[in-house]
């Protein structure tokens, strides 16, 4: 893919996260691609959902497997907004995606390069290609400005308790 449909495809997946934002989820946004077209979308909903595996990237793979009636994506791309914590990098595995492009990295939890690099590990057998940093500002800077608002909220909460 160029770095222009990489933009593209990382644009519709910052749209999502605005939206898991927009319903009190942690911004993560997610899109499946194959064949240059988007067959999955997901975005964070753990809470909404009360199901601690809803993040952005399982949402949008169980929906492209169920619309291409398949749950290997041998053919297929996912554009996540942060770098893939390590259950999402498993099923990323395990439903045998082509690539995977992320925005920012995760210093907390990612499975790319930032805490592990399960991408990397030679003994897993199947291998995925993987590229950060596409439009990793955005997705940062949607990020921060959501926990720094929650910080805000607290703070404001606790002043008006006091």
């Amino acid at each position: 893919m160029s770095v222009a449909g990489d933009e593209a495809f990382m644009r519709e997946a910052l749209t999502l996260a605005g939206a898991a934002a927009h319903s009190g989820e942690v911004p993560v946004g997610a899109v499946v691609v194959c064949g240059g077209a988007v067959v999955g979308r997901g975005y964070n909903r753990p809470i909404s959902a009360h199901d601690p595996t809803a993040h952005a990237e399982i949402v949008a793979l169980r929906e492209a497997a169920r619309g291409l009636g398949n749950y290997r994506l041998a053919d297929c791309e996912l554009y996540v907004t942060i770098e893939p914590c390590p259950m999402c990098a498993g099923a990323i595995m395990h439903a045998r995606i082509t690539r995977v492009v992320y925005g920012a990295r995760d210093s907390k939890t990612g499975a790319c390069g930032s805490i592990v690099d399960l991408f990397a590990d030679r003994r897993i057998n199947h291998h995925t290609a993987v590229s950060g940093g596409v439009l990793a500002a955005e997705a940062a800077a949607l990020l921060s400005g959501f926990f720094a608002a929650r910080r805000r909220a607290g703070r404001e909460a606790d002043d008006a308790a006091d």
